[in-house]
């Protein structure tokens, strides 16, 4: 049985970099990448409901390798 913290990259509380740009075109921050309602929720949110939304920070390169781009946080 795998432990649930060893199958996660250990990540930020949030992908957060203090570029808080919205394109109104996406409704998406141009520095992190989140939506608005994503945002708004993710203090709320459990590790769960947050898991596909780092994934697709980082499949779209907001984050990778482990990294927030631009933050040297992780």
């Amino acid at each position: 049985m795998t432990h649930p913290s060893s199958s996660h990259k250990a990540r930020p509380i949030s992908p957060c970099i203090k570029v808080c740009q919205m394109d109104m075109s996406t409704t998406v921050c141009q520095g992190c990448g989140r939506t608005l309602d994503e945002i708004a929720g993710w203090g709320s949110m459990t590790e769960a409901q947050k898991a596909p939304v780092w994934e697709r920070l980082e499949a779209e390169g907001y984050v990778s390798n482990g990294s927030a781009t631009g933050s040297g946080r992780w």
